[in-house]
């Protein structure tokens, strides 16, 4: 790299241990991955550990510096240096550095200087010594402000995101080579964090529209209070990539300067659901569809196919099937859109590494030698779907309604080991009278429990493979 990794005399005002320069490697090694040495160096100039820095990159870009373009929220290169109207680490990181913000935008050598110089400026102010510096665990509290967060609970989210792939280790691939992170046992300490609330737990039912996603509310600023769909019909579903991070996306959502959001963000990693937008209120993601869809954001980069996993795949595709059935969205391209496909729209995601074909398999239910039933045809006529719930990639569970006659009926239907017996269950309780259990291993799925319900409180579930999900009592009427 060009650029020259400059020690910040008020940065480290004479901590810096002088670099020890390691003779070459022999002749018959490998040549050096440029990018590991950029950390490696820069690990080393701020006195940061070393597997820290590059798993917090990782988590931020996926160690993709996207060519100097930034972020949504403004952030460039693979340590997602900042700069919006409320949050300026890019700025910081070239006072700290010395570094020219161009330089420090494009250049990757320069960026991960910043990250690192950013990183330790955090670490300086809580007061870590050089002991303390070298334990990873006591780092947590500076990793946290590193994510820019709009509220504490972010914050535990955006750190312990970093520390849990630090603790499963990161292989990433590079044009030169690879950059390496080894699994290890850290202890964060999470010191005021602690009793942040963990936004990674489940949430009760009625404080989100969909079971099983977390709350964690946008900025009244960003979106307009209505009352769909008795105000307006909804009648598509927008998919879209966020352009960064999960947690950053939810920290930029809650920024009043943001101007956006979403109803719903979804993690690459794991398919984790957080609603950030009721769905009775209009969130600004799509323009002049905003009155008439539900927007869900992606994590990842339009560029980079990596975050595209099956996880994302099957728990989003299980999110927009329930958006679907409860306001009666035909399940076809027509009604579930990109953001590039609205009209007038001037963004391009989900862009062409999204598998739409893949997609909307999961959401049909139509993967070929996949789970040939439906709720409905489990159930039987009449039934409608009024609630679902997603048990990770392994199924979903439904609550129906008949209208006709007031009963209610409850399935799991497997998405997973499709034909083959494997545990699964639902139940059905309704207040006052005795829960009613259907469990064991099944080919295709448990149920159906039907039950008068009419006018009455429902509590609902069930489990497929190590996934489940319990209701509180609900849909009361």
């Amino acid at each position: 790299m060009k650029a020259r990794l400059r020690r910040s005399a008020a940065l480290l005002a004479g901590s810096l241990v002088p670099l020890v320069l390691l003779a070459g490697p022999p002749a018959s090694a490998a040549p050096p991955d440029p990018l590991a040495d950029a950390f490696t160096r820069a690990a080393a100039t701020y006195e940061v550990p070393r597997d820290l820095l590059v798993t917090l990159g990782y988590a931020e870009t996926r160690l993709d510096g996207h060519g100097g373009e930034p972020s949504a929220s403004g952030g460039y290169g693979m340590m997602h240096l900042v700069s919006n109207p409320t949050v300026h680490s890019l700025e910081q990181a070239a006072k700290l550095t010395g570094q020219p913000v161009s330089a420090l935008k494009s250049d990757d050598a320069a960026n991960i200087a910043g990250g690192a110089a950013v990183l330790r400026a955090y670490a300086n102010e809580l007061g870590l010594d050089a002991a303390a510096r070298k334990d990873a665990g006591k780092w947590y509290p500076a990793v946290a402000r590193y994510g820019n967060a709009s509220s504490s609970e972010v914050a535990r989210l955006y750190a312990d995101t970093v520390y849990e792939l630090l603790a499963s280790g990161v292989r990433a691939a590079t044009p030169n080579g690879t950059v390496t992170v080894r699994p290890q046992v850290v202890r964060p300490e999470r010191g005021a964090y602690a009793k942040a609330p963990d936004l990674d737990r489940t949430f009760a039912a009625a404080a989100v529209d969909y079971p099983g996603a977390h709350w964690a509310a946008a900025s009244s600023s960003n979106y307009a209070v209505s009352n769909r769909p008795a105000s307006n019909a909804i009648d598509r579903i927008v998919v879209h990539v966020t352009q960064g991070s999960y947690a950053g996306t939810i920290s930029w959502f809650q920024n009043p300067a943001a101007q956006v959001s979403a109803h719903y963000v979804v993690r690459s990693s794991d398919g984790d659901i957080t609603q950030m937008v009721r769905e009775k209120d209009r969130a600004w993601h799509a323009g002049n569809h905003n009155s008439r869809s539900v927007g869900i954001e992606h994590e990842g980069y339009v560029d980079n196919a990596s975050w595209f996993t099956d996880a994302m795949y099957r728990a989003s595709a299980a999110l927009t099937r329930s958006i679907a059935d409860r306001y009666g969205i035909p399940k076809d391209r027509t009604h579930i859109v990109g953001h590039v496909e609205v009209p007038g729209a001037d963004h391009t995601d989900p862009g062409p590494n999204w598998n739409w074909t893949r997609y909307m398999q999961f959401v049909t239910g139509d993967t070929g030698g996949g789970n040939p039933h439906t709720p409905q045809s489990v159930c039987g006529s009449g039934y409608n779907v009024i609630d679902s719930a997603a048990l990770g990639s392994a199924g979903t569970v439904y609550l129906l309604y008949n209208n006709s006659t007031g009963y209610n009926c409850v399935t799991t239907i497997k998405s997973t080991s499709i034909g083959t017996a494997s545990a699964t269950s639902a139940y059905l309780e309704v207040q006052g009278a005795t829960r009613v259990t259907d469990s064991s291993d099944f080919a295709y799925y448990a149920g159906p429990i039907r039950a008068s319900g009419a006018g009455k409180c429902v509590k609902w579930g069930g489990k497929a493979g190590s996934t489940g999900y319990d209701s509180p009592f609900e849909h009361c009427g």
